[in-house]
């Protein structure tokens, strides 16, 4: 019998090293399914990812999680996710809307950012499918152009704009609420993911946002440590 397994892959940024172990703490807390973890950590892909950083790179993982089909041995299926970002339901339900008929899955945000600078004053850039690329369901065996080659070479917009498929048809979508946009949107209730993609709650200045109370409430349980009475 083979068990079906959530293979997440996770950027890692080491300016916000705690964000990465609080959404996969919030992951495996509510799953009801096994979860396997890969981080997208650019120390480990040395000799694998080797372009030079781009000034408008807002987080280390802007264009290694392009890596992850290959990653993945381009077979099955694999999810990617920006580390500042809070689970808040069963990551069953997302895995569930794996549609083969589609190479990549997605929410397709169609917004335009209010603020003009982020988190440590990077730019906000501003371009078409701004934030489609923070959340991916890569169906691995569709995305074969995603070679170690072509992500070392493509430009940002050919990356994060999925110029590497055939077309936008085979880019299924995804319901809003899988990466509800902290700030950018309204507060929702029943957002199943939340991105903090301004700030996360650990920068000060971003402390008060919606949803920060669950993220330190993750964050809590995260350091649990059971003492010897």
């Amino acid at each position: 019998m083979s068990i079906d397994t959530a293979r997440v892959f996770i950027g890692f940024d080491t300016k916000e090293v705690v964000a990465y172990h609080v959404l996969a703490q919030s992951i495996l807390e509510k799953s009801s399914m096994p979860v396997e973890f890969s981080p997208i950590v650019l120390k480990n892909l040395e000799g694998v990812f080797t372009r030079e950083r781009n000034n408008l790179q807002t987080t280390e993982f802007s264009f290694s999680r392009f890596l992850v089909p290959a990653l993945s041995n381009f077979e099955g299926w694999s999810l990617f996710m920006d580390c500042d970002m809070l689970m808040r339901t069963d990551i069953a339900e997302l895995w569930k809307l794996r549609d083969d008929r589609y190479a990549a899955m997605c929410v397709k945000h169609d917004y335009v950012p209010k603020v003009e600078t982020k988190f440590l004053g990077q730019t906000q850039t501003k371009y078409e499918k701004k934030n489609w690329s923070s959340v991916i369901l890569f169906n691995n065996a569709k995305c074969r152009a995603l070679t170690p080659d072509y992500v070392n070479s493509a430009t940002g917009l050919q990356l994060h704009q999925f110029k590497w498929l055939e077309s936008d048809d085979l880019i299924g979508e995804l319901p809003a609420e899988w990466n509800w946009l902290v700030n950018e949107y309204d507060y929702k209730e029943d957002a199943r993911n939340v991105h903090f993609t301004d700030g996360g709650p650990y920068f000060d200045e971003y402390k008060g946002c919606d949803y920060a109370d669950e993220w330190f409430a993750a964050r809590e349980r995260t350091l649990f440590v059971q003492q010897r009475s």
